[in-house]
């Protein structure tokens, strides 16, 4: 890493899908230990830019930093700067057809090239973290959905990641599963991770995030602490949506 302390740096992003311009100009500074919340209506651009961060979606223009590599270089080597970043997608992506205890090792042994032993051992403590040291030996599909996402956060830190991305991780899950998934979310962000979310969880956002992102058609609309953008939000399009998100007679937007 640069002798900065960002993490991520993102200037001048654009991302277009055929005609369709998705981010229009996005500059994003996650610095270490940092818990950057990206909030905002969907089709706003947010999963967008995560997938952008590790590159996932090849960017139209802008660059892209992460732990000091420029990851936007045609030249750059992406897989070794994928090991140290860790990402928990809304669906699991488990294989269903390996336990829960090979599931979090096989990556951890084909890209770290640990010995099973190790890698097993690196992997029990991270199911023990996330509360499912004794599921170890269970397949994914006899786990509740609440239960196979923080499998798959155990297994993103088991690759001892320097950053967290996370893409609505609660999204998919029945209501009482999501509070189980926060919690490791919140013990990771007490532990000094440096995370990238992109939520619709409010409530989360303003009590673990040093600073909150609102986008909103392919911008960043305004940024701040927690306490200001989502409590004494000073852009129209920003008290517009949390108006709609925090009415407890609306859904989740």
């Amino acid at each position: 890493m640069s002798a900065s302390t960002s993490v991520v740096q993102v200037e001048g992003l654009h991302k277009s899908f055929g005609e369709r311009e998705v981010l229009r100009g996005i500059d994003l500074t996650v610095d270490q230990g940092d818990v950057v919340c990206v909030i905002g209506p969907s089709g706003s651009g947010k999963s967008t830019l995560l997938r952008c961060v590790n590159l996932l979606e090849q960017p139209t223009a802008g660059t892209v930093r992460v732990l000091g590599t420029e990851v936007t270089d045609p030249d750059v080597d992406i897989d070794r700067v994928r090991t140290h970043v860790g990402m928990v997608f809304q669906g699991f992506n488990l294989f269903p057809h390996r336990s829960v205890l090979d599931n979090c090792t096989l990556a951890q042994r084909t890209v770290l090239k640990r010995s099973r032993e190790e890698a097993e051992a690196v992997a029990r403590r991270n199911l023990e973290h996330v509360g499912l040291a004794d599921r170890a030996a269970s397949m994914p599909g006899q786990l509740s959905g609440g239960q196979q996402q923080r499998v798959a956060i155990a297994r993103a830190l088991s690759m001892d990641p320097a950053l967290m991305l996370f893409d609505e991780p609660t999204s998919a899950l029945d209501p009482e599963l999501v509070g189980d998934v926060l919690a490791v979310m919140r013990d990771l962000a007490d532990a000094g991770m440096t995370m990238l979310v992109v939520t619709h969880e409010m409530a989360f956002a303003r009590e673990v995030a040093d600073r909150v992102v609102f986008m909103d058609d392919g911008l960043v609309v305004e940024q701040g602490t927690a306490d200001r953008v989502i409590g004494a939000p000073t852009e129209d399009r920003t008290r517009s949506f949390l108006s709609r998100v925090l009415d407890p007679t609306h859904r989740h937007v």
